[in-house]
């Protein structure tokens, strides 16, 4: 028998699994739809907004572990998913977006929605194809997702022109991977590497375990934890990584970076071995490479994708493999071989880590009526028991939710975090809950972020997603105007909204229920009520205190050890903290 294009698309989207796709209607994927409407063996949500529909799609494959498929159009439908692509991208979301694309005939003439997408997205998609014969279009689906999912996961887009959806082909579509020869990830560590790796840990006096987002997508949470607890070293995470190691377990320091904890900063900064795994070293973790570097540490780096090992740092020991694959392997040489850190010296090390702990650096004050943003991350984590899913937008309440709630598990949080997209979080918490509809998902945004992405809420409407929103409102792009208080003499150039919508009516008139909450006292009760609803989308406008800043913060050419503090901490200066590590009997410059 043969189908048309269209109708092999369709069938080998089934034969890999896909359960949904997000999309959006146009000429050019006419016949597209027509198969799915026909077949009716896919669930296709349909979005406001192509944008949403990627980044539907992304946090569905955040919190399943699948590969996320996104169908657009041609022309502005393809442009408009773009930033959902980048955001993929940066992120390393494994995800394929199907494209239309004017008649074969027709490419290169500016035909009506008319755009060079392969050209438009190449530089932020893992790969793409143009498919411009039919019998070509089942095995360019298959590449298409074993590229999407191995090695270092990311985005694949398949452009489709019309004419090739309309021609009629015999379907078949592979059962095994398809051979690339251009494409062969490495997934198995070196294991010379991997002993001399191990032979550095034992020896370090101040050793910390530096994981990110590659633990979580590479599924290498449980191998993590087992090998923290196995060493009993102490271990920090990024933005991306959290829930790969339980927040609550002692040996875990917090987040670093930019707005990381205080013991996480100065571990990082101190330590004379690090571990880094499914990490990538970025601006946003360790600032400026020469300062991170002025205390000379070793350091071992695991991750999947090399272009990704030595990009900023130096390393002493690069393993590139598969990074559940490579810690297994840590873990059986370290029990084989009986290793153990210095007693002794692990001891010390552990002493001035709780010393810094102790600062406890978010630490807020909040004995008013006045409505602090971390006391509603704090009392949602409270309320939620620590279990929900939550996503974000980007921007001050973005950190607070990273920061505050304790998240226990990988896949639980999903934010922005390489490209920093406002606007994804309503999205993000459409896909997450179509992918775990057990769970509670929980939306941390802002009054602008929101605003970008708002018309989803229509989406939510239509298939009955009972999400809750959580919109921080100061009334300010608030990470924006707390650089401008911080390094710009407090000019607040345009980041302060003269006109918010109601968005109690504004969710009402989308059908769903809006609370607004002015005072503290009524933010558990709130927060109660909306965990409550189990088939009504909540959408819940905190009016919180407009001036809060996110602390600690590490500015523009700092080093880890030059945190901006919060208040409660700038009586004691850092120098001292930092000076401990040497009354210790701690030689800063020595390494193994």
């Amino acid at each position: 028998m043969q189908l048309s294009g269209a109708q092999i698309l369709v069938q080998s989207l089934k034969a890999e699994g896909v359960e949904y796709v997000f999309g959006y209607p146009g000429g050019a994927v006419l016949e597209i739809y027509d198969a799915l409407f026909q077949f009716n063996k896919l669930k296709h949500i349909l979005v406001r907004h192509e944008q949403a529909a990627v980044h539907a799609a992304d946090a569905y494959s955040r919190t399943s572990g699948k590969v996320g498929v996104a169908l657009v159009t041609s022309g502005p439908g393809a442009t408009n998913a773009v930033t959902g692509i980048a955001t993929a991208y940066s992120d390393s979301i494994p995800m394929v977006i199907i494209t239309g694309q004017v008649g074969t005939p027709a490419i290169g003439t500016d035909a009506f929605q008319e755009v060079d997408t392969v050209g438009i997205t190449r530089p932020c998609v893992k790969h793409n194809f143009l498919v411009t014969n039919v019998n070509e279009l089942a095995p360019t689906i298959k590449k298409a997702f074993q590229i999407a999912a191995s090695g270092r996961p990311g985005p694949v887009v398949v452009d489709v022109p019309k004419d090739v959806t309309q021609a009629m082909a015999k379907f078949s579509y592979p059962q095994e991977d398809i051979f690339i020869r251009s494409y062969q990830p490495v997934t198995q560590g070196h294991t010379g590497q991997i002993k001399k790796a191990i032979q550095i840990l034992a020896s370090a006096k101040r050793p910390l375990v530096y994981f990110g987002g590659g633990v979580v997508l590479g599924n290498a949470h449980q191998e993590l934890v087992d090998l923290v607890r196995l060493t009993g070293m102490p271990c920090t995470g990024t933005l991306m990584g959290l829930g790969a190691y339980p927040s609550s377990d002692r040996q875990y320091l917090g987040m670093l970076g930019m707005h990381g904890t205080y013991e996480a900063n100065l571990a990082m900064q101190n330590a004379d071995v690090v571990l880094a795994v499914g990490a990538r070293f970025d601006d946003r973790v360790i600032s400026v490479p020469s300062k991170f570097l002025d205390k000379p540490k070793k350091i071992i780096h695991v991750d999947v994708d090399p272009s990704s090992i030595a990009k900023r740092v130096k390393v002493d020991v690069p393993i590139v493999g598969d990074v559940k694959k490579v810690l297994s392997e840590m873990i059986c040489l370290w029990k084989k071989q009986e290793l153990l850190l210095n007693p002794a010296a692990l001891e010390k090390w552990w002493e001035t880590l709780e010393t810094w702990r102790g600062r406890n650096c978010l630490w807020f004050e909040c004995e008013d009526e006045l409505i602090k943003p971390q006391y509603v991350v704090k009392k949602l984590a409270e309320v939620t028991n620590n279990s929900a899913i939550i996503t974000s937008d980007v921007g001050q309440h973005q950190m607070f939710a990273a920061q505050y709630y304790p998240f226990e598990r990988p896949r639980q949080w999903l934010n922005s975090g390489g490209l920093g997209t406002m606007g994804v979080g309503l999205p993000y918490a459409i896909g997450a809950k179509l992918a775990a509809p057990d769970q509670d998902v929980f939306c941390i945004t802002g009054e602008g972020s929101i605003q970008m992405n708002i018309q989803e809420l229509s989406t939510c409407f239509q298939y009955k997603l009972p999400i809750n929103i959580v919109t921080l409102n100061n009334g300010y792009l608030g990470m924006v105007r707390q650089w401008q208080e911080l390094y710009y003499s407090n000019r607040e150039s345009e980041t302060y909204f003269d006109s918010l919508p109601d968005f109690v009516k504004l969710t009402e008139a989308y059908g769903h229920i809006g609370i607004r909450v002015d005072k503290k006292s009524d933010v558990e009760g709130a927060l109660r009520e909306a965990v409550k609803q189990k088939d009504r989308l909540v959408f819940l406008n905190f009016i919180t205190d407009k001036k809060q800043n996110v602390f600690p913060m590490v500015g523009n050419g700092k080093g880890l050890d030059e945190m901006v503090l919060p208040p409660h901490m700038r009586e004691t200066p850092m120098d001292s903290d930092v000076n401990d590590v040497k009354d210790r009997d701690y030689d800063i410059r020595s390494v193994p």
